[in-house]
């Protein structure tokens, strides 16, 4: 594994090191204090952010690395530069570029102009490193995660897709329950279940809240992605019967809820849900920060 832009990059034992990588980082921070020193990190964004951002730059500070954030206030890539030239040149100063994009193609040709490893922290169809955060969180809850089964409720988007790959390499079970039309790409989905029928994993999509019923966890995403102009009341039509909430615990049996955040609280989860004590938002979204420490010091050191 040279790079990480769709998760498919890493067999099942590169994914349980990252996972074991990334709890000794969160138990024993000191014993990694200084393991990029020297080391830079820039970290590209198109796209706005809360975690990401925060969790990579501070990451990468825990490491005893430096880290440099550009945004497009110097313009745009493939605007004012060409995306390869913003690779090629930064690839000569920086250990690793760490890039938030619109379009997945902006990361494929980014790496091939890099000469150091590329991190996807987000594209319009994967995200890797959310995933991996997802069932770090899910192996501090569960000793063997493939046999744990994850229920993702919502839209069919990027954060599905790497639930996906993710949890075929692990040889866990995903089911996303999204309303009619709006279910993941089906091309990643079959080359998930490629990988699936390889590990053991199972990979399923359906409209009915029935199918999850005895699941482990119930995964929820925003309902109006950053720069979708539907109207507010035609979303709430199609998704208020998949909101997570304590009656669909209740009705499912499930016993811990992720959410990749921000979430609209009273419309994708409940408040009472979301502060209960099912929860495990708030450590998936600390752990953001850990398996990317993880990943980041398994690519720069490799």
């Amino acid at each position: 594994m040279e790079n990480l832009l769709t998760g498919m990059e890493m067999s099942q034992q590169q994914a349980l090191d990252l996972i074991a990588l990334g709890k000794d980082l969160k138990a024993n921070p000191g014993k990694y204090s200084q393991v990029l020193a020297g080391k830079s990190v820039v970290t590209l964004f198109e796209k706005e952010s809360l975690r990401t951002r925060v969790t990579f730059d501070i990451g990468v500070n825990k490491l005893g690395g430096h880290s440099v954030y550009l945004d497009q206030t110097n313009g745009a890539m493939g605007s004012r530069e060409d995306v390869k030239d913003f690779a090629a040149n930064i690839s000569r100063w920086a250990d690793c570029i760490v890039a938030r994009v619109y379009d997945h193609n902006t990361l494929l040709e980014m790496q091939q102009h890099s000469r150091v490893p590329v991190i996807n922290s987000l594209c319009d169809l994967y995200h890797p490193c959310q995933a991996m955060a997802d069932f770090l969180t899910i192996s501090e809850q569960y000793d063997d995660v493939s046999k744990v089964k994850l229920a993702y409720i919502g839209d069919g988007n990027n954060v599905t897709h790497s639930l996906f790959i993710a949890a075929a390499i692990l040889g866990a079970t995903v089911t996303a329950v999204c309303p009619i039309g709006h279910s993941p790409d089906a091309q990643i989905m079959k080359m998930a279940e490629g990988i699936a029928a390889k590990t053991g994993g199972r990979i399923n999509v359906t409209n009915n809240l029935e199918d999850i019923k005895g699941y482990d966890v119930v995964y929820g995403d925003t309902w109006l992605s950053m720069g979708d102009t539907t109207p507010l009341a035609e979303i709430k039509a199609k998704f208020m019967p998949y909101q997570i909430n304590q009656a669909l615990l209740n009705f499912t049996g499930i016993k811990h809820v992720l959410h990749c955040q921000p979430a609209h609280r009273g419309l994708d989860i409940t408040s009472d849900v979301m502060d209960g004590p099912a929860s495990l938002i708030f450590d998936q979204a600390e752990n953001r920060m850990h398996i990317q420490n993880a990943i980041m010091l398994t690519l720069i050191n490799k």
